[in-house]
């Protein structure tokens, strides 16, 4: 009796998983959304690792320009 039960579980379970994946796979607007979000994601991140690299290089450009400014005393 339990092994009739998890066989029709078993095969309900493979019928919905067919039935989502047909859906979303022949589905143009979430094909167009997942392209989408697959060429973005990479340019954004590279984005803010130059950003973050840019205002790296830029506090350390000023930080020299504030040490040519005023030179530590030698004693």
């Amino acid at each position: 009796m339990n092994y009739q039960i998890l066989i029709i579980n078993n095969i309900y379970f493979l019928l919905i998983k067919n039935t989502l994946i047909d859906m979303t796979i022949n589905n143009p607007i979430f094909i167009f959304a997942i392209i989408t979000v697959i060429w973005f994601i990479p340019g954004i991140l590279v984005r803010r690792f130059n950003e973050i690299k840019q205002l790296k290089k830029k506090k350390k450009i000023q930080v020299d320009a504030i040490q040519k400014l005023y030179p530590k005393q030698k004693d």
